[in-house]
């Protein structure tokens, strides 16, 4: 499940053409079925289907070298404009099956000891290699992602 997650994640950052089509238009309900609504409708368009069924056709996707895969993307070292390491991506949000939300950061701390995590808008931050290395750039400093409103793990939904 974390690898199929990891895969959808990847490809919303990197703008896949799978994320670029059209969302499905809705289908009149068979005659006789009542239209779905609320809770009861069930999420239709590009990204993962919330629900327990496929709601497409099984298809492929092809990978460029330009593209990121999430096993690179978590752990990566997030850095200011100055070059100063400030924290670490410790996962990615994907706001209902469709696109990258939050990328969470871990901040502070010493060898794991004493992170506390934020959620960082993925619009707010620049991705890039570095001799061999990826890295993650963001515009503030240590101390403000310090004071930044904290996300807990433990108060999400199991």
């Amino acid at each position: 499940m974390k690898k199929m997650i990891a895969a959808a994640v990847t490809f919303a950052l990197m703008g896949s053409a799978a994320f670029a089509q059209q969302a499905a238009a809705p289908t009149a309900p068979a005659a006789g079925k009542p239209a779905a609504s609320g809770a009861d409708a069930t999420l239709v368009g590009p990204g993962i289907s919330m629900g327990t069924a496929a709601t497409v056709p099984l298809k492929y996707v092809e990978i460029k070298d330009t593209d990121l895969v999430t096993s690179k993307l978590v752990g990566m070292n997030i850095y200011n404009k100055e070059n100063n390491e400030i924290g670490e991506i410790s996962d990615v949000v994907i706001g209902d099956g469709k696109s990258v939300i939050g990328v969470i950061a871990s901040v502070g701390g010493f060898l794991g000891l004493g992170n506390s995590y934020v959620v960082i808008d993925p619009a707010s931050m620049a991705i890039a290699e570095d001799n061999g290395t990826w890295k993650a750039y963001v515009d503030t400093d240590k101390e403000a992602l310090k004071a930044a409103p904290k996300f807990d793990y433990d108060k999400m939904k199991k």
